[in-house]
């Protein structure tokens, strides 16, 4: 049994890839070849955004939007600290400072009332004897769509709207989820997206893209990912990145798109059989009415984590843990000043998360094997 099943995706694929290959290899244009240009095209129209501007990955798509909006040294960004470093990475790189906010306990992503306390905390000046902080200008946020559950973008955008505030959609993890009739990638001001293969729309290699409804906006992210290129390869009329998708990896991803929406589909299949299976084992993902999951994990809650995964590893069915460890506990942040207790919801979510086999071609059949193995685990009382 694979975790992802990318082996079992391919050999259903297998031709519409291949002719997609062929096509490039066929033409030579390696680099920002007609199939980027299709790529952004058909992904703007699957979102509903006016734009997409394709990159090498995620944590670029994420880097570059920021540099669109100019964010820089003493901007303070609002995030999460429950998800993978990438998200604050990249305002670090830029030398603007990550102010974490603590989770909702039943979405586990950015809670709404404790965003809205410490943006007005930075904009009071209150530090809260954490280092880095003082002097910080409220630049933006950057909700994470954990796990492919949308976040709750009505209270953040109206957050944002009261201060100011850029908001940064992070949908590494959601695309093709969708939040009360909108499509992911289109929630926000802009969007970050990661074809990592492990996504739900995955490549294979990296990849990214990012989201906007706003032209210049997207014509600054165009020349940003291609060393700032104004009107020519060698006129750069800005400092930018070397952040453009592979040709390649656009034909792979065109041909995955064709069928994107039908395995959406069935990953809402593969977690209703885990959910009405599990609902009295374990503490199941919950999604707020209106909101739909991409189901890029399927991560359950438990007092009893470490016993589950035994039984789940004798029984040869792979898991994971996203996420072991927050991201203010990380050596990375530690000049930020944050100490465990800071973020308890996130803390203990970190104790007792694991995520069990996710891909649209689960079979039932397999499903029954892991709620077997959980129904056969012995738990202490």
């Amino acid at each position: 049994m694979e975790f992802i099943d990318l082996k079992q995706q391919y050999e259903r694929l297998k031709p519409g890839i291949h002719e997609r290959i062929n096509q490039v290899l066929e033409q030579g244009k390696f680099i920002m070849g007609p199939e980027v240009v299709e790529l952004e095209k058909n992904l703007a129209a699957f979102v509903g955004a006016q734009h997409c501007v394709s990159c090498a990955n995620g944590t670029d798509a994420l880097l570059l939007s920021l540099m669109a909006h100019n964010v820089g040294p003493g901007d303070a960004i609002f995030t999460t600290p429950f998800t993978f470093i990438a998200t604050a990475e990249v305002v670090c790189l830029l030398g603007a400072t990550p102010v974490f906010v603590d989770i909702d306990p039943k979405t586990y992503n950015i809670d709404p009332e404790k965003l809205e306390l410490t943006v007005a905390e930075i904009e009071q000046g209150i530090v809260h004897a954490r280092g880095g902080k003082q002097g910080l200008k409220p630049k933006g946020i950057i909700p994470v769509d954990l796990f492919g559950l949308p976040a709750d973008y009505d209270a953040i955008n109206q957050i944002a709207r009261q201060h100011g505030l850029l908001v940064l959609e992070d949908a590494a993890q959601s695309l093709g989820g969708s939040y009360k009739g909108k499509r992911v990638g289109n929630l926000a001001d802009i969007a970050a997206t990661s074809f990592f293969p492990a996504k739900p729309l995955g490549g294979y290699g990296d990849g990214g893209a990012i989201f906007t409804n706003d032209e210049v906006v997207a014509n600054s992210l165009r020349s940003l990912r291609e060393h700032g290129k104004g009107s020519h390869k060698y006129d750069n009329v800005r400092i930018g990145i070397n952040g453009r998708l592979d040709t390649l990896q656009a034909a792979i991803l065109l041909a995955k798109l064709e069928v994107f929406e039908s395995e959406i589909k069935m990953r809402q299949d593969v977690a209703g059989r885990y959910s009405s299976a599990l609902k009295e084992i374990v503490q199941i993902p919950f999604v707020p009415d209106g909101l739909a999951s991409a189901w890029a994990q399927y991560s359950v809650v438990t007092d009893h984590r470490e016993a589950y995964l035994h039984t789940l590893k004798e029984k040869d069915i792979p898991t994971a843990i996203y996420y072991p460890r927050p991201l203010h506990l990380q050596t990375a942040f530690a000049q930020l000043g944050y100490q465990k207790g800071d973020f308890p919801v996130a803390e203990r979510l970190s104790e007792r998360i694991f995520s069990l086999p996710m891909h649209p071609y689960l079979t039932a059949q397999d499903q029954e094997k892991i709620v077997a193995a959980f129904e056969n685990t012995q738990v202490g009382i």
